[in-house]
């Protein structure tokens, strides 16, 4: 942990705060802890306004609107005077990029598997903030991921560790598995020195990548990011994506398990934030089968609960029609009927890659015809091209 420095000339309400904060943040379960100043990332609006410009925030205009606060602390709160920036470690027990041969296996992203996250880190964040202001006072607010503060940056300037060229923070001690957290205070806290970059020349995280979503080292386009398609996106798929999202059905850690400083990583000691066996491989013929009451009771307390059934089926329906596994055209043909054109276009799709072409044709020739949205005509006619035809026939 950052804690060696202490505050100078400190009043005896402020004596030994530094110490308290260490001792406190690591009984709440946090693995490191050091503080920053709220004017320590000056190039981040430049970044953000950047990323901005580009279109590679997609369909996130909460970033945009949220601009001008996310990129300067003192914007959130004028009277934060010190940053306390908070990591807990997430690591996997073994490398979750394994799972990708397990085509009729759905992989869940390793942060997604148990308990959500927010919930978990911002609990105990009020907690140590509670017992900073009974020992020195001020006012605190604490933050995790849902406001707009930018935590890896501020976690590089705390010295927590650097951004990587994936754009992630990546740690010495615990590769790129961290959770972040933040304590603004209107206390005065001496800040701590920022970690170098330790990237090198490497570039395995962008190699990495099944989508090629980084434009250049240090620079994401979150439109073609499996994470952003899979959970943010709200839409079909683009058909340029699907093969290469492969089995993935929320989320993705390529870029994350790519990165050699995982070889110092150690698996998460906090149970809330190790996987549910049920959720470590879950079957793609069972997850096919989920109603919107089931999915809501299989995903209680999780961040996945928030995508919804017909998202997560549309995730679903594309691993599947990935996997080769003919078991799976009976579930994916019965999603045909499902109540969102959303699920209905992915079943298409699947259906096109899991049934031999002439059999598919016929399926398309009966059910064309009585599809009432544009989008799932649109999946039919697109899923018919192979056939040469251009879905002409099932419009004439």
């Amino acid at each position: 942990m950052r804690t060696s420095i202490s505050e100078p000339g400190p009043t005896p309400a402020k004596a030994g705060l530094r110490a308290l904060i260490a001792r406190e943040a690591k009984a709440a379960g946090f693995d490191a802890v050091a503080v920053t100043r709220p004017d320590a990332i000056p190039q981040a609006s430049a970044h953000l306004a950047a990323f901005l410009r580009a279109g590679h925030h997609g369909d996130m205009d909460w970033l945009a609107e949220t601009a001008a606060r996310r990129g300067r602390p003192g914007a959130l709160w004028p009277d934060v005077r010190s940053v306390i920036v908070l990591a807990m470690n997430y690591g996997p027990q073994a490398d979750p990029r394994a799972l990708q041969a397990r085509k009729d296996r759905g992989a869940i992203s390793v942060y997604a598997q148990n308990r959500d996250y927010h919930d978990v880190v911002k609990g105990r964040l009020k907690e140590l903030a509670g017992k900073i202001v009974a020992r020195a006072g001020g006012d605190v607010k604490v933050f995790v991921d849902t406001a707009p503060v930018m935590e890896k940056p501020l976690a590089a300037a705390a010295g927590i560790g650097w951004q990587g060229k994936h754009t992630n923070l990546v740690s010495r001690d615990f590769g790129s598995w961290l959770f972040l957290g933040t304590i603004f205070t209107s206390v005065e806290i001496e800040a701590d020195t920022p970690e170098r970059d330790s990237c090198g020349s490497c570039r395995a995280c962008l190699d990495a990548c099944p989508t090629q979503a980084f434009p250049a080292p240090y620079r994401i386009d979150a439109r073609r990011c499996i994470s952003y398609l899979t959970i943010e996106n709200k839409g079909p798929i683009q058909r340029e994506f699907r093969v290469a999202i492969g089995n993935r059905i929320y989320g993705c850690d390529d870029c994350l398990a790519a990165c050699p400083w995982n070889k110092f990583a150690r698996a998460a000691a906090e149970a809330k934030l190790t996987a549910r066996e049920d959720l470590r491989e879950p079957p793609l013929a069972a997850l096919l089968a989920l109603d919107d009451a089931a999915f809501r009771a299989l995903f209680s307390g999780s961040p996945v609960k928030r995508i919804g059934v017909a998202r997560f089926l549309r995730n679903v329906l594309v691993a599947a029609g990935n996997s080769g596994d003919a078991d799976l055209i009976a579930p994916c043909r019965a999603l045909l009927d499902h109540g969102s054109p959303l699920v209905r276009g992915a079943a298409v799709w699947a259906l096109s890659r899991l049934l031999p072409a002439g059999d598919f044709a016929g399926l398309a020739a009966s059910r064309v015809q009585g599809e009432e949205d544009a989008s799932v005509r649109e999946e039919w006619l697109a899923a018919s091209d192979p056939v040469g035809m251009g879905g002409a026939q099932w419009t004439s």
